[in-house]
């Protein structure tokens, strides 16, 4: 059993939790992720590191309420605990393998949009602890929704921005990109975008525009997390990939985002699973009995 050591509601139907998970901790890496299980017969949901202390042996996690099993989850305090976490598993983040000396030159935006604020965290916490401070856009619907406000302005050039303008910056995370690559004279050579895919597309439209080397994380198609239910297979250039297992981060200007977001609707119904077998094949590697699960 992983206990609970902390439960908090970050903004509506947002929770953070911070879990005494020793061995994780002792091994994860930023960009990676973990499952949990609630109990013997829970549901595998995959959910991405936020934070970890490797002397405290502790992870923290940020999830969103969506179906029943985050709901359920909501509701553990702290001194409960999960049934199963499971990790790390993922690929990191590609920069932890680089050279510091080199990554040191490189100009790093960061564009994170409502959950997907978490997984960035510890990508620009590493990048601080090793001398690099990055820049990150944080987007959010309204001010009420805007999370790790505090912890990301500790660590990176936070810019934050709202659709509705009811707090930092106005607009959409891409009107915030471009007016500081266009009018604020900021230049970039790499862009981590992680957040809903619709956001993540248009990220990419405009980074192809503007010529940035850009990095999605496609955590959101994810169900089983370890490759046996299919659900995260995607189309990244000319090759077939599994978020799971061969991700969660690609290149985004390869990324087939309208066929991902097809498929990840089309995966939510008994009828489209069959649908998908009929026409791509069994992409199951074996019996996970988690597939289509309600979040």
């Amino acid at each position: 059993m992983y206990k609970v050591l902390k439960a908090e509601t970050l903004a509506a139907k947002i929770h953070l939790m911070v879990v005494h998970a020793p061995r994780v901790a002792s091994h994860c890496l930023p960009g990676q992720f973990i499952i949990v299980k609630l109990d013997e017969k829970g549901e595998r949901i995959p959910l991405t590191i936020c934070d970890y202390d490797r002397e405290a042996g502790t992870v923290t996690i940020v999830f969103q309420e969506i179906g029943a099993s985050t709901v359920k989850m909501s509701a553990l305090k702290e001194g409960d605990s999960f049934r199963d976490f499971v990790g790390p598993l993922g690929c990191p983040s590609e920069f932890v393998h680089e050279d510091i000396e080199e990554l040191k030159k490189k100009k790093m935006v960061f564009v994170a949009g409502g959950v997907g604020t978490a997984p960035v965290y510890p990508q620009v916490k590493w990048l601080h602890e090793h001398g690099i401070t990055a820049d990150v856009i944080l987007g959010s619907k309204t001010k009420d929704m805007v999370i790790l406000e505090k912890e990301l302005s500790s660590v990176s050039n936070l810019y934050v921005t709202t659709d509705d303008g009811s707090y930092g910056r106005s607009g959409m995370v891409t009107k915030t990109l471009e007016d500081l690559v266009t009018n604020e004279g900021k230049h970039y050579d790499v862009c981590v975008a992680i957040g809903p895919m619709i956001m993540m597309k248009f990220v990419c439209l405009l980074t192809k525009k503007l010529g940035i080397h850009t990095i999605v994380s496609m955590n959101p198609i994810m169900v089983d997390g370890t490759g046996m239910c299919g659900a995260c297979r995607l189309q990244v250039g000319d090759e077939i990939k599994f978020a799971c297992v061969d991700g969660p981060e690609f290149d985004g200007h390869l990324v087939d985002f309208d066929q991902a977001m097809k498929r990840s609707q089309m995966y939510k119904t008994q009828e489209g699973r069959a649908l998908l077998k009929l026409q791509e094949g069994d992409t199951h590697h074996g019996g996970c009995g988690q597939c289509g699960g309600d979040k």
